[in-house]
Parts: C-alpha cells; sequence; structure tokens
C-alpha cells in the first residue's frame, strides 16, 4: 500500500533496484520503455512501438524482459482478451553504484546506464535549443543550464545532492494541474561530479 505524504498525496513509489534489475534495464529500448510508461502512464505494446519508432515484436519482448525483474507489470484495469496495457510498477530507481563493484557485469550496466543519462540529457538539450526560438519569452527565459564549482567533499555533496532531491519533490507535490495553461512535462536533472583535470 502506498504510503501518503503529509499533503495527502501519495508517496512516489520507490525501487531499490538490484543486480539483476540493473542489467536488465541496461538497455537502449528497456530505458526509453520504462521512461515513457513512468512519465506518460499505462500503454499497449503497439502504442509504445509507434510512439518511440520501433516494432510490436520487439517492444513485447523488451516488457515481458522488464516485467520478468518486476519493472514494469500489466494493468489489469485496462486489459482486455488480446490487448495487454503494460504499467510501471515504480515511479523511481534507484542504486549506489559501489552497491555492485564486486559484480563485474552489473559494474558494466551501470556505467552504461549512467552514460545513457549524459547522453538523454545532451539530446534533450539540444533539442530544446533547436526550437527554442519558437517557444515564449517566459520559457525562454525559465528554461536553461547553469554550473558552479564548489568546495566539497564526499559527505556535503552528497548532503547537497540530498537537499536539492528534496526540493524537486517539494515541486513534483505542489505542481499546479496538469491541464492549467503553460504548463509542459519539464526534465530537471541533478548532477554532481568532481573536476578531475586541475587542482585547486
Amino acid at each position: 500500500m502506498e504510503k501518503p505524504s503529509p499533503d495527502g498525496r501519495p508517496e512516489p513509489r520507490r525501487v531499490d533496484l538490484d543486480g539483476r534489475q540493473v542489467r536488465v534495464l541496461a538497455h537502449p529500448l528497456r530505458m526509453r520503455l520504462l521512461g515513457s510508461l513512468r512519465i506518460d502512464g499505462p500503454a499497449t505494446a503497439t502504442a509504445l512501438a509507434e510512439k518511440l519508432g520501433t516494432n510490436t515484436g520487439a517492444t513485447s519482448y523488451h516488457l515481458r524482459q522488464l516485467a520478468e525483474v518486476g519493472l514494469v507489470a500489466e494493468d489489469p484495469d485496462r486489459g482486455t482478451g488480446r490487448q495487454r496495457w503494460w504499467q510501471a510498477a515504480h515511479d523511481m530507481s534507484h542504486f549506489e553504484p559501489t552497491d555492485f563493484d564486486e559484480d563485474p557485469d552489473t559494474r558494466a550496466a551501470v556505467q552504461w546506464i549512467q552514460a545513457d543519462q549524459v547522453r538523454l540529457m545532451g539530446e534533450l538539450a539540444e533539442r530544446w535549443m533547436a526550437v527554442e526560438h519558437h517557444q515564449s519569452p517566459a520559457w525562454r527565459d525559465a528554461a536553461g543550464m547553469s554550473d558552479l564549482v564548489l568546495p566539497l567533499d564526499p559527505a556535503r555533496l552528497r548532503a547537497l545532492s540530498d537537499d536539492l532531491w528534496a526540493v524537486l519533490m517539494r515541486y513534483r507535490d505542489d505542481d499546479p494541474a496538469t491541464d492549467a495553461p503553460d504548463v509542459k512535462p519539464v526534465h530537471v536533472f541533478l548532477a554532481g561530479f568532481p573536476r578531475l583535470d586541475e587542482r585547486w
């Protein structure tokens, strides 16, 4: 049963990924399928294939692979005789990379997932920049990226990440109605890496 937040809304369903789940997820189509189900809600393999530009057979296969490790599940309220609807089993995934230091295959899968997240961030930024001149001034001024170099040790970096995550969750819980004027889904990436090329 989902635990309610202080304002009565359900807490996001979160899964701490095990090694098998990480290895299954480290695939370009599976990452996109899970992301689509989490963001856009339940869908059939046919609809997902059309949306993601792949074929229904491959989509069905990879959905079954995700289901075998508990990352997606059939939506029993929508399925009919021949139409299987799929939904994400969780809202968020989490893992600590060091959990898999003794497992070379899973460690390689973690590295692939992280690299794919960086690739996705760059792709989304480039897509926005290609069309931003057609967007309203409000959106053009609000969107963007920034960076700052801070002197941190690992504990302070973890504390900073936790604080920023709490802010993101507050905005998630306080979001306006999704059909309100000028509301759009916004990708927010949280990242912090030590500089390796220069000494302080």
